[in-house]
């Protein structure tokens, strides 16, 4: 059976998690003649923003989360933001600000959705803010970002380590449970029988555990094992098929 694992400020200490702060530390503490940007890939639901959110608050960092409708000066617009600080009316007047903030506090920066700025054409924009700064800088993004930045060659130049996303283990399946299932006991077979529907995403196996959680809600449950959840169904992304 599932034993309760501890949490980090609330957040289930995954894979991803750390493999997200270890990539940061790597560009924080990078020595001076390396490149200060780091990007970590992976498919949509494999816990990503979450990671990069606790790990702003952990590492201090400014936080953004691109927008698909984000031009130049909207991106500009949004960072400052985070750093309060007022922005000057010009893109190149915001970029200097951005990256003196940068530069004076040694603080890193953290862009989630990366894709939208690379569909946006704003990528030498980033770069002109990492090469203005020489900040620490994360990029966060879908499976193929890496792919869509190799046309961009002085910026794919300039990436210190790709790290891609893992899919979730049983091991993160353990972990979540007190978030997500706090007052039931799932045995470990159950728990594997969920991470093998997953596909990988951390965001399947959380809708699991609540259906499961909701159910033992219902039933009285203190404990569920494969064999008790029988044929019920569970969530596996896939739209329901029409009944005829």
């Amino acid at each position: 059976m599932n034993t309760q694992e501890p949490m980090v400020n609330g957040i289930a200490d995954i894979v991803n998690l750390s493999l997200c702060d270890v990539a940061l530390e790597r560009a924080i503490s990078r020595t001076s003649n390396l490149p200060g940007m780091v990007c970590m890939y992976g498919p949509s639901g494999f816990g990503k923003s979450v990671s990069a959110t606790h790990v702003a608050n952990r590492r201090r960092a400014y936080y953004v989360q691109a927008k698909s409708v984000w031009t130049k000066k909207a991106t500009l617009k949004a960072i400052l933001q985070e750093m309060g600080i007022r922005p000057l009316p010009t893109i190149p007047d915001m970029l200097d600000q951005a990256a003196e903030e940068l530069a004076k506090s040694g603080r890193p920066l953290i862009i989630d959705e990366m894709d939208h700025l690379v569909d946006k054409n704003a990528v030498e924009l980033i770069r002109d803010l990492y090469e203005a700064s020489q900040a620490a800088i994360l990029l966060i993004g879908e499976e193929q970002l890496p792919n869509k930045l190799k046309k961009y060659e002085r910026f794919h130049g300039r990436i210190l380590a790709w790290v891609p996303a893992q899919p979730v283990t049983l091991d993160d399946a353990k972990k979540l449970t007190p978030l997500y299932a706090p007052h039931i006991d799932i045995a470990d077979d159950l728990l594997h029988h969920i991470v093998e529907l997953s596909a990988g995403s951390v965001r399947r196996v959380a809708v699991n555990m609540e259906m499961i959680q909701e159910e033992a809600n219902a039933t009285g449950w203190s404990s569920v094992d494969k064999a008790t959840w029988g044929k019920r169904e569970l969530y596996t992304g896939e739209a329901p098929k029409r009944c005829i």
